[in-house]
């Protein structure tokens, strides 16, 4: 066994140390190899990522779970590139949580291509460099006197060649090059790097091929259905499982005691049957008395009214002070004050939540549509009192993340019920349970103060942010940091924060934070522009011309509201009645976005989103094209559609229960979207998050700028907005 490390946090342990087991902190990359065992008339493994078959065909693993976000291509990608293959002969597949050969496996914060650009790439160049090797050795040939053509080694003095499957069997037993003594490929060699390059799961999601979660079968395998309480971890204070075990088909129910956190395993009832429609039947006629919980008292309109109270009373952790903002507003030309709402919001994924387990032999083996395997492996582990090496996860493709799979509480469900009923067990949540059971993005309340002098320049900015927590702590993904935008950006400028408690589980949707922050922060810039008589494309430019270091660079930023506002022809286009354009920018996941949005409003107040312009900085090199297109007009309609939906509490309850009441945006209403690029000397970072959060604000704006109408709360009434 060899094993090859490269670490990309600041951390470089020794060689010696890495094959002795050793080494912590930052990304792991570890190659198995197959030895000197290998056949040589089969596959020949040469790292834990690539396999080569005699015929030349490349098997790659991809590490990370698949979420609709095209890892499952890009990342293989990487590797393909300078193992120097043909695209056509590459295979990719899924791999396995084994973080002993991945490290770190998540789908998250837009940080695939940010970890994994050099890393991957030197995995593939060090096959080739094995691959180079044994042609050397077979040759008795210098391998520095060797070159690659795809897939084939090349000695030009004697104009002998040897393919990769040919070589592979001999290449799995080399010595593993040092990877900082790699030579990786200029830009102007890619060929497989920036071509667009369809997802590889494509042609079997469209012939209906089992990937999904959902899709999964075993021998034997059984179906559940889980009952909990619609109070957020209300225990069971009785149940009736008569009619429930009186179903046909309906194996077994019964209680589980689960336990207080929320997004671990929470008190329910389970059912068990032959198919997953005797399971729901079964459940359908439970009869459970669920215990007082105190959070059963809270409301939407409670915490409005907790947050209005805070603001009234004006208090609050400060966050940041910066200058003397009450002078500065008092020495005003003109002062603005606003309140700003977003509500709770669903992820709403297409594949509801679901988990198959099988605990046999003493380990539970597990397959789920996770973003955080290991994570999810350590909560089974803890949740069933077993060893952690006991509990295998497979990672199926997902229908779906934007965050809510960053929770594995499907999959400890799954684990704890199918470890009762002594069998392989599906389990299947609804419609209604994934959106009655969601982490969801959370509300928040923001009272902002701002003033701008004599010229429009922005003179002071305040703002009192009412958010979710206890004590110092906020809920997942309720806080805003100090740095926010137009943090470093203004002389005098002050973040003040107010918690209320909450007893409904909240967590990362896609932007996490930024999805909100940018809606309040770029309307009450666009507020501050219109009060100070300047255009808001210039509002903008005067403020990141004001950087005093912030938390990113000023000057990528400028350069996407410039072509952002040219592309859309910004100041220059005729536009009718009632119809207008709006832009907004938003720095999240190391991407640079800015994006204009124009609407067209009706008289009844129907907001048609027509089209988008978004320009991006996401570094130099664009892995696949078509891929990052897909992501960006993805998140685009994606953050469109979050401000048409609304989930609301009543009783501790969630309201809604489907699409009937949380609706998601038609094909027909979306709108036509144009991409345009920035190649900047930078390291390539992600997409699959920082396109969203500018096109909500940016559509808010352009709806002022046809109606005169503001937008300060989400989500979007028709009839806040019809004329008259």
């Amino acid at each position: 066994m060899g094993m090859i490390t490269n670490i990309t946090q600041g951390f470089s342990p020794s060689r010696r140390a890495v094959l002795a087991g050793g080494g912590a902190g930052g990304l792991v990359l570890a190659f198995s190899f197959a030895g000197k065992g290998a056949a040589a008339d089969g596959p020949a493994k040469l790292n834990a990522y690539v396999q080569i078959a005699p015929d030349g065909i490349i098997t790659i693993v991809s590490k990370n779970p698949e979420i609709g976000q095209g890892i499952k291509t890009s990342l293989p990608m990487l590797i393909a590139e300078e193992l120097d293959v043909d695209w056509a002969n590459v295979r990719t597949v899924q791999a396995g949580n084994d973080p002993q050969a991945y490290g770190r496996q998540f789908a998250g914060g837009s940080m695939a291509t940010p970890l994994h650009w050099d890393q991957l790439r030197q995995v593939g160049a060090a096959g080739r460099a094995m691959l180079m090797a044994a042609a050397a050795a077979d040759w008795s040939v210098d391998v520095a006197s060797l070159t690659t053509e795809p897939g084939v080694v090349v000695h030009a003095a004697s104009r002998r060649r040897a393919t990769y499957g040919a070589l592979a069997a001999k290449a799995a037993t080399q010595t593993a090059p040092e990877l900082s003594s790699l030579k990786l490929k200029d830009a102007a060699n890619y060929r497989i790097i920036g071509q667009p390059i369809p997802q590889v799961d494509t042609a079997a999601i469209v012939t209906g091929q089992p990937l999904f979660g959902i899709d999964m079968r075993l021998p034997g395998m059984l179906y559940a259905a889980y009952e909990k309480a619609p109070v957020f971890a209300a225990k069971v204070a009785g149940a009736d499982l008569a009619a429930a075990q009186a179903v046909k088909g309906v194996r077994k129910a019964f209680v589980v005691e689960g336990g207080t956190e929320l997004d671990g395993l929470l008190p329910g009832v389970a059912v068990v049957a032959d198919s997953w429609w005797a399971a729901n039947k079964g459940r359908q006629a439970l009869k459970v008395q669920w215990a007082d919980h105190p959070t059963s008292s809270q409301s939407t309109p409670g915490y409005a009214g907790q947050a209005r109270s805070l603001v009234a009373a004006k208090g609050g952790k400060s966050l940041r002070s910066d200058g003397d903002v009450e002078a500065a507003l008092s020495g005003s030309a003109k002062t603005v004050e606003a309140d700003y709402f977003y509500p709770f919001l669903s992820h709403a994924t297409l594949e509801p939540q679901n988990c198959t387990a099988h605990f046999h032999d003493g380990k539970m083996e597990i397959w789920a549509p996770t973003q955080l395997p290991e994570p999810g492996r350590q909560l089974v582990a803890k949740t069933l009192g077993i060893a952690p090496e006991n509990v295998i996860v497979h990672m199926t493709r997902s229908g779906g993340g934007f965050g809510r799979r960053l929770m594995n509480d499907y999959m400890v469900e799954a684990a704890w019920i199918a470890r009762e009923a002594g069998a392989p067990v599906k389990l299947v949540w609804t419609r209604e349970d994934d959106m009655r059971h969601d982490f969801y993005r959370p509300a928040g309340f923001h009272h902002f103060r701002g003033g701008v002098d004599s010229a429009g320049n922005i003179t002071a900015w305040a703002n009192h942010f009412v958010t979710f927590g206890e004590g110092e702590a906020t809920a997942r993904s309720a806080g805003m940091a100090a740095t926010e935008f137009p943090a470093q950006f203004l002389p005098n400028y002050k973040l003040d924060v107010s918690m209320m408690p909450l007893g409904v589980p909240t967590g990362p949707l896609r932007a996490p934070g930024s999805n909100a922050i940018a809606f309040v922060v770029q309307s009450f810039i666009d507020e501050l522009a219109h009060a100070g008589g300047v255009d808001p494309v210039e509002m903008r430019l005067r403020l990141l011309a004001q950087s005093s270091g912030g938390a990113f660079d000023a000057e990528r930023m400028a350069g996407v509201v410039r072509l952002a506002a040219e592309k859309a022809r910004w100041g220059k286009t005729t536009l009718g009645p009632r119809q207008g354009q709006g832009i907004a920018f938003h720095y999240s996941h190391l991407g640079y976005f800015a994006e204009v949005a124009q609407v067209a409003v009706a008289q009844d107040g129907t907001v048609k989103v027509e089209k988008v312009w978004v320009a991006a900085d996401v570094g130099r090199q664009i892995i696949n094209p078509l891929g990052a297109l897909n992501q960006i007009e993805g998140s685009v309609i994606d953050g469109i559609s979050e401000m048409f939906g609304e989930i609301t509490i009543k009783d501790g309850q969630v309201e809604q229960a489907n699409f009937d009441t949380f609706p998601l945006l038609r094909i027909a209403d979306a709108p036509v979207i144009e991409t345009h690029f920035i190649k900047s000397d930078n390291p390539p970072t992600g997409l699959g998050e920082p396109a969203l959060p500018p096109v909500v604000p940016a559509v808010t704006n352009a709806i002022f700028a046809a109606t005169g109408k503001r937008v300060r709360s989400l989500p979007l009434k028709a009839s806040e907005l019809a004329a008259g």
